[in-house]
């Protein structure tokens, strides 16, 4: 994960015009976290851990409680949103942050996305990205982000689309406290979430980021697809030439 994320996330932690008041942020963002832990049996390693989604609503809240304390005007805040949700490619990507507490025995979990996937209906998704740091021996704390793709990589549509809920299943071979209770499970109920970060300044710069992205590639592939043209009219040319050249003798 790169120094901007880790720089944004810190900033987020430490740390709402539908306005949120004050007092109803933190449900808000505990709504989008499942906590779980586990003890090996013989008590040589404790695991806690956290796995929060960044869900549409979570993001909202996000934003909506950095404008409440700092007194953001309307344009700073979509600007804060805007950068946020392209640090997070939140357009490709669907965002979780994994929390984890090693006590006793140290957890090696490397590569970490073999021991973590995404499940929507009847599909599994590895991720497309995550924090590195995952890959070495963990003790104590250690988190970070996973990113698992937001478009099914096989038919390009929106995995979430028409899906009632999202699950993310940690392998229970991931570490001596696991082991015996199997893999962990995380759900969560996607009817709730309310698609707020579709509107507004950012989402409008977010798409239009993505259609110039598009464009790129489109761009590319007719490049690509004139060569290959040229290379064929070459070809029609040379041979109609070689036609003629035999009709005259």
């Amino acid at each position: 994960m790169n120094k901007k994320l880790s720089l944004l996330l810190l900033i987020i932690f430490m740390l709402p015009f539908e306005c949120y008041a004050l007092e109803d942020i933190d449900p808000l963002l505990h709504k989008w976290t499942r906590d779980t832990s586990a003890n090996a049996s013989d008590g040589e390693q404790k695991l806690t851990i956290s796995a929060t989604y960044y869900s549409n609503e979570y993001v909202e809240a996000l934003v909506n409680s950095q404008a409440e304390k700092n007194l953001w005007t309307n344009d700073e805040m979509e600007n804060y949103k805007y950068s946020l949700l392209k640090t997070l490619n939140f357009n490709e990507c669907i965002p979780f942050h994994i929390k984890m507490y090693v006590e006793g025995v140290p957890m090696y979990a490397q590569p970490f996305d073999k021991y973590i996937y995404m499940r929507i209906g009847k599909k599994k998704y590895k991720p497309l990205d995550y924090d590195k740091r995952f890959n070495f021996k963990i003790q104590g704390n250690r988190d970070g982000m996973v990113f698992f793709p937001r478009y099914d990589p096989d038919s390009g549509k929106d995995v979430l689309e028409g899906a009632r809920d999202v699950r993310v299943i940690l392998d229970g071979s991931i570490g001596y406290a696991t082991a015996a209770r199997g893999d962990i499970t995380w759900v969560w109920d996607i009817k709730q979430d309310k698609p707020k970060t579709d509107t507004g300044k950012a989402a409008t710069r977010l798409e239009i980021d993505r259609l110039l992205k598009r464009m790129e590639k489109l761009n590319a592939d007719r490049a690509k697809i004139q060569k290959e043209l040229d290379t064929v009219n070459q070809e029609y040319d040379k041979i109609n030439a070689r036609i003629d050249e035999l009709q005259s003798e």
